[in-house]
């Protein structure tokens, strides 16, 4: 269904974005701001004992390693940032990217393995709970990504970018969005372009709100997050 119209909306979603209120979207950026500063302050100290008891948890299985994993993406209007997860993979999983990329599972600029061997065990169970995502609330506070947005992309993805696609630069991105909980590794890289480029025009508070609330039932009822 996504597909079949990504030719006929891709121009409408361009347009919109351009022709958008300006004192409507300042309005909304910085009431959002607020929120997301709240949101995370509260979420880091809410969260803070599963913190620990994952931290522990990852240690015990992967001495060697750090229990936080630190990544260069790419955020508003291209700009680069270090971007904060709880370790899912074995220590050295960056060097053993190299030889699976010919067994990428999804289309487009992204990286996808549903039977990663880097992943480790305790790295599934928070993969598949997005308990490895929480550490952005940190992110989030430093300004770098917001509640709701479109998933910062790794520097060599961008690269890949078509003029098109690079318009999901346009806004902050953010810890869960549209694309998350419509499908997340069901949905190929296109798919999730429009998904962001709806969101971008369409973006509201109510809309937020909507995104969070099912992003909480994902983490509470995971079913197909690797």
């Amino acid at each position: 269904m996504v597909q079949s119209q990504q030719n006929s909306s891709a121009s409408k979603i361009y347009i919109t974005t351009r022709t958008i209120s300006v004192s409507n979207r300042k309005n909304y950026i910085v009431t959002k701001r607020f929120i997301d500063v709240m949101g995370s302050l509260f979420g880091i100290i809410l969260l803070s004992w599963l913190f620990i008891l994952i931290a522990v948890a990852i240690k015990i299985e992967d001495p060697k390693g750090p229990v936080f994993f630190r990544q260069k993406r790419v955020g508003k209007n291209g700009t680069e940032f270090d971007m904060y997860k709880m370790r899912s993979m074995v220590s050295n999983a960056e060097e053993l990217l190299e030889s699976l990329l010919e067994q990428n599972e999804v289309s487009g600029a992204m990286f996808k393995m549903k039977n990663d061997p880097r992943i480790t065990k305790i790295g599934r169970f928070i993969r598949k709970t997005s308990i490895d995502e929480l550490p952005q609330l940190w992110n989030v506070l430093k300004g770098d990504m917001s509640l709701v947005g479109p998933r910062p992309p790794l520097p060599r993805e961008v690269k890949e970018y078509t003029p098109y696609q690079k318009q999901r630069l346009l806004v902050t991105p953010g810890c869960t969005g549209l694309w998350q909980v419509s499908g997340r590794n069901n949905i190929g890289f296109e798919e999730m372009v429009e998904l962001d480029l709806q969101y971008i025009q369409k973006r509201t508070f109510v809309f937020d709100l909507h995104i969070i609330f099912k992003t909480v039932k994902c983490m509470l009822f995971p079913n197909s997050a690797y």
